[in-house]
């Protein structure tokens, strides 16, 4: 009985799932949507500032999860593969990777807190100290 309760708490808690991922930003960047090319472009250091000319702080978050998962699926880059292109954009002087954080409440203090700050939460996690810019649906399997 009590491995049984454990298992389901365990389950329950997970940390960082969810079948839906919010892409999060500061309240003050200059957008209400983005596209999956501009998302890109942002995470693999392409596009360096916002419209308004203000830095854009790019956030990850260090554990493998979920929310993780989807996505870099979404994007269409594993993580690893984000990895040896962050390393090589910093080889080069281009720019540095993403600052990574250890929990998606992390995630969400961050970007609520840092201007040009954005990042990406279950959906569960926004809150109206963010910007949500897109909702990222897990696909179902056929």
């Amino acid at each position: 009985m009590r491995s049984t309760i454990l298992a389901l708490l365990i389950f329950v808690w997970t940390p960082c799932a969810s079948s839906q991922v919010a892409v999060i930003a500061h309240k003050s960047v200059p957008m209400d949507t983005i596209k999956k090319s501009e998302l890109l472009d942002f995470y693999i250091g392409d596009i360096k500032r916002w419209s308004n000319d203000k830095p854009v702080i790019v956030l990850d978050l260090k554990s493998q999860c979920e929310a993780k998962d989807l996505f870099y699926d979404y994007l269409g880059k594993s993580p690893s593969r984000m990895k040896s292109l962050w390393l090589k954009k910093m080889l080069s002087g281009e720019g540095d990777p993403p600052e990574s954080l250890e929990s998606e409440d992390e995630m969400l203090k961050k970007v609520a807190s840092t201007s040009g700050a954005i990042g990406f939460v279950s959906k569960p996690k926004i809150s109206n100290k963010v910007k949500t810019l897109l909702v990222i649906e897990k696909e179902k399997k056929k």
